[in-house]
C-alpha cells in the first residue's frame, strides 16, 4: 500500500511539475506572444474603430480583430483549445457567467488592479461585469433602452413625467391608426423595466427567478391596461416601423432605433423613463456592458502584451470614438470631460437612465428565463390568461429546467 501511495504521489508532483512549466515555457516565441487575436461580433464601424485606436496606441503589437457571427457558440466549442480559442474577444456582460464556469476567463483583477478600475469606470458597469465576486470584464460602453418621442406630435414640454400621465396621453391619442405609446410589450427584454420599477425581478443576481413575486404580478397586472391601448403584434418590426412612420407618438427603445429614426426625418426627442405612479420608482430597464474578456491560456502566457492591450483600452480616448460610431454610453468616467460626450444627448440620456437600470444577469440560468418569461408575457398580454395563474405557472417552469441544469 505505502509503494502504491507513493507512486500516486510521484504521478502528481510529477504533473504539478508538468502545469506550472506548462505557462510561458509551452513553445511561444516572443513574435507568438505579441499576437493578440480578439474575437467580436460588433458593426464595422465600431471594429475599424476600436482596430484604428489599438493600432495607434500599440503599434508594435499584433493586433488581429475577428469577427464571429455566432461568437457565443464558437467560444463554447473551442473555448478550452488555445489553438483555436482568440486569446480575448469583445462582447456583452450577459454570457461571463457561462464562461467563468467553464473555468476559461481569467479575472480582469489579474491583470488590472482591483483599485485602478474602480477608479477609471462607472460603477455599475464593474457590477455588471462581475460572477461569484470576480470581475471578469473590462467594460467598454453601456447601453439601455431610452424614452423616445416624435416632436412632431409630442412637444418637450408634454413629454409625461409618470406613467399615469402617459396612460392618459395613450388614451387621447391613441385613435384613427394612431398610437400614444407603443412597445415590445411581451418581450422580456422591454418588460423587465417595468417588474423592476415595482421592485421586482426576472432573475436575481444569485441565478433565482422571480415571476411569482408580488412585485413581479403587482406589476404585470398594473402594464396590462397599457397593454390593451397598444397594436396587438408587439415584435420588434411592429413596433420600430409603427414609430419611425409617425403612427406611434412614443416608444422604448435601444440606441440602435435613434440613427434609424433621424435617417427617416423624425424630429426624435429623449427623455427620462417615466415614474411608476404605484412605486415611485421610474421604469427601469436592463442594462447591457460591451467589453473585453480574457481568456486564461492569453492571459497566463501572453500576460504583458495583454495588460498592454487592457491598459489602452482603458484610455478615454476609446470610449469616446466608440460612443460616436456606437451611440452608447462609455464605460470610462473620463469620458464624460470631453465636449463630444457630454454634448451627445443620446449618450448622455443613457448616462442619466444607466442610475436606474439593472444589469441583465449574467449567471447561465439566465439563458431559461428569456424564454419562460416571454411565455408568460404572451399568456398574460395576448392571450389574456389571469396574472397569478400565469406567473406561479411561470415560476414552477423556470425552477424545474434550472434543476435540470445542476
Amino acid at each position: 500500500m505505502k509503494r502504491i501511495i507513493a507512486s500516486l504521489l510521484s504521478i502528481v508532483m510529477l504533473m504539478g511539475l508538468l502545469c506550472s512549466c506548462g505557462g510561458k515555457s509551452q513553445g511561444l516565441t516572443e513574435e507568438e506572444r505579441n499576437i493578440i487575436v480578439i474575437w467580436h461580433d460588433k458593426e464595422e464601424a465600431v471594429a475599424e474603430a476600436l482596430l484604428t485606436e489599438l493600432q495607434n496606441s500599440l503599434p508594435e503589437v499584433d493586433i488581429r480583430l475577428e469577427y464571429k457571427s455566432n461568437l457565443t457558440e464558437a467560444l463554447k466549442m473551442v473555448g478550452n483549445d488555445p489553438k483555436a480559442a482568440p486569446d480575448l474577444y469583445f462582447f456583452a456582460h450577459d454570457k461571463i457567467g457561462v464562461y467563468a464556469e467553464m473555468g476559461i476567463l481569467e479575472p480582469i483583477t489579474e491583470l488590472i488592479a482591483k483599485e485602478k478600475l474602480e477608479n477609471a469606470c462607472v460603477g455599475i458597469t464593474l457590477d455588471a461585469a462581475s460572477y461569484k465576486g470576480e470581475i471578469y470584464q473590462l467594460p467598454i460602453y453601456f447601453e439601455t433602452l431610452l424614452f423616445m418621442y416624435n416632436r412632431l406630435y409630442m412637444a418637450d414640454e408634454k413629454v409625461p413625467e409618470t406613467t399615469e400621465e402617459l396612460y392618459a396621453y395613450m388614451e387621447e391619442k391613441t385613435h384613427g391608426g394612431h398610437y400614444g405609446f407603443v412597445e415590445q410589450h411581451s418581450t422580456a427584454y422591454y418588460s423587465a423595466g417595468w417588474i423592476h420599477g415595482f421592485g421586482g425581478y426576472i432573475m436575481n443576481g444569485e441565478g433565482k427567478p422571480g415571476l411569482n413575486m408580488p412585485e413581479t404580478m403587482a406589476a404585470m397586472e398594473y402594464h396590462k391596461k397599457f397593454v390593451e391601448l397598444m397594436p396587438g403584434e408587439s415584435e420588434y418590426a411592429t413596433v420600430n416601423t409603427l414609430f419611425q412612420e409617425g403612427k406611434a407618438h412614443s416608444t422604448i427603445g435601444g440606441p440602435w432605433l435613434v440613427s434609424a429614426s433621424r435617417a427617416a426625418g423624425m424630429d426624435l426627442g429623449i427623455a427620462p423613463m417615466p415614474v411608476i405612479d404605484e412605486s415611485g420608482i421610474p421604469v427601469s430597464p436592463y442594462m447591457g456592458v460591451q467589453g473585453v474578456q480574457v481568456l486564461k491560456y492569453a492571459a497566463e502566457n501572453k500576460t504583458d502584451t495583454v495588460k498592454k492591450v487592457l491598459d489602452a483600452l482603458m484610455q478615454p480616448e476609446v470610449g469616446i470614438v466608440l460612443a460616436k460610431v456606437s451611440g452608447c454610453a462609455p464605460a470610462v468616467k473620463a469620458c464624460y470631460e470631453a465636449e463630444e460626450v457630454i454634448s451627445d444627448d443620446v449618450v448622455m440620456a443613457m448616462r442619466e437612465t444607466a442610475e436606474n437600470t439593472i444589469p441583465m444577469p449574467n449567471c447561465p440560468e439566465m439563458d431559461i428565463m428569456w424564454t419562460v418569461a416571454a411565455d408568460m408575457l404572451v399568456n398574460i398580454n395576448m392571450s389574456g390568461q389571469d396574472v397569478k395563474e400565469s406567473c406561479e405557472a411561470a415560476q414552477k417552469k423556470a425552477e424545474e429546467l434550472i434543476d435540470k441544469m445542476q
